[in-house]
């Protein structure tokens, strides 16, 4: 999407996410840039259960003084599959290795999908829905309220991979986790921009990155810089990284930069059927399905902007 000069558009938003430290980064990153308006932000279960992803993105609104952003929880457990929630990567709260503040509101009393369609309703321009957890509550969505699907303008979901896995040798874990779900929003026919490994892999906060969050000299600064020190063990572990992959900050900062992710168009099916390849995204490179391109495919990403993109984000708050 393009705007002419001298115009900063604002594109309303749904984050829907399941907060996590990457979805932490996200979340700043969505309430800071001038080019987005959260609009409402919706919860479902994936890096922790429900109760903590919930708990968590009221905790870091809190933190960055938005407290008037609606939240509303959503799902608890897949479509159809077993919930599992991969606690060495984000600890037992979903959220561990900082200070963070209790939440100083609570959550709505509505469901995400009340909220998603009360929101899409009374926008007055179609809104665009960034998803960084399992797609359940997006599939949700569609299936209850398909009248609605003309009021999305764009999915921006992080998700899926051309290459590995990070849960299973040939899965990434937000769409492992509810492949079901993955397969109608894929299928869904609204523009689709996805955030996958092989693009979010690249997107590293190394230790002079969280150093410049600490040097911010602000609350938001330190917990964010001990966030991501914690998220970097697992990585440090596994990988043998310098730091960890802010994954869900890819499909905020897509939006609010275009040029930052080089993209391919492609068809993208998700595997739901595989024993071995539960929820593997197969990518289409050489058109040989006959089927249409579905979704805008990140391949590389400007890494140093990216960084820059949060570090601003971040230093916004106090």
């Amino acid at each position: 999407m393009r705007y002419a000069a001298g115009v900063t558009p604002t594109r309303p938003l749904i984050l829907d996410c399941d907060p996590g430290h990457d979805d932490a980064v996200a979340l700043a990153l969505a309430l800071a840039r001038p080019e987005l308006r959260v609009l409402a932000v919706t919860t479902v279960a994936g890096n922790a259960g429900l109760d903590r992803t919930t708990r968590n993105a009221l905790r870091v609104l809190t933190l960055l003084g938005r407290t008037d952003v609606p939240v509303a929880a959503g799902a608890d457990r897949p479509i159809v599959r077993e919930p599992w929630a991969p606690v060495g990567f984000h600890g037992e709260s979903g959220l561990d290795g900082a200070d963070l503040p209790e939440p100083a509101v609570p959550a709505l009393s509505v469901t995400a999908l009340e909220l998603a369609t009360t929101t899409l309703r009374a926008a007055a321009e179609p809104v665009t829905i960034v998803a960084t957890g399992p797609l359940t509550n997006v599939a949700l969505l569609l299936r209850a309220a398909p009248g609605l699907a003309g009021r999305i303008a764009e999915i921006s979901l992080m998700g899926g991979s051309l290459s590995q896995g990070n849960t299973t040798a040939s899965a990434e874990f937000n769409i492992w986790a509810d492949p079901e779900a993955a397969e109608i929003v894929f299928e869904s026919g609204i523009p689709i921009r996805m955030a996958g490994l092989d693009v979010t892999h690249q997107a590293l906060m190394l230790p002079p990155d969280i150093a410049r969050l600490d040097g911010l000299g602000t609350r938001a600064g330190r917990v964010f810089a001990d966030l991501m020190r914690f998220f970097a063990v697992h990585h440090r572990e596994r990988y043998g990284w310098d730091g960890p992959p802010i994954h869900d900050a890819v499909a905020v900062a897509w939006l609010a930069d275009p040029d930052l992710v080089r993209s391919e168009r492609l068809r993208v099916d998700v595997e739901t059927a595989g024993i071995h390849t539960r929820g593997r995204t197969v990518a289409d490179r050489e058109g040989l399905s006959g089927r249409p391109a579905n979704a805008d495919v990140g391949l590389d990403i400007d890494r140093e902007r990216l960084i820059d993109l949060v570090v601003d984000a971040v230093g916004s708050f106090r």
